[in-house]
């Protein structure tokens, strides 16, 4: 009876340090903000030829939501989709006055020449799907 329970107990440390291990790996080059759990990609933003590129995914919202990225330096808003077919295929950003469609598949870029230090929101056509880019 014993070596069953401790069995159990051993087969049941093993089973979550499993889950918790592959928990870790799937969020390689993302950090995770405790006070809300949202998670900021810090892998998707590039510098090419003194231009910062912005990659976002579109497809049932925006991927990731919120982008960490520099102020100060020409920035590309680049959005990528792949067969989208609902509201976050028409992208909405308020402060830069942009109401852009996008296509199914493709990238479409929206430049800022020299964006300030603060958050940029944007949304879906609906206000249905958010991402923000935070500028620092």
């Amino acid at each position: 009876m014993k070596s069953t329970a401790v069995s159990i107990i051993v087969a049941s440390i093993m089973i979550s340090g499993a889950i918790i291990l592959s928990k870790s790996i799937s969020n390689q080059g993302q950090a995770t903000n405790s006070v809300n759990t949202e998670v900021v990609n810090l892998d998707n933003v590039t510098i090419v030829d003194g231009k910062q590129i912005v990659n976002i995914e579109v497809k049932g919202g925006y991927s990731p939501k919120k982008s960490i990225a520099k102020a100060g330096i020409p920035t590309v808003l680049r959005f990528n989709t792949r067969g989208t077919f609902d509201c976050s295929a028409f992208v909405r950003i308020p402060s830069l006055n942009v109401l852009q469609s996008l296509p199914q598949f493709g990238a479409t870029d929206i430049k800022i020449d020299d964006p300030k230090q603060g958050t940029l929101q944007g949304m879906c056509g609906m206000g249905m799907y958010y991402f923000a880019v935070d500028f620092q």
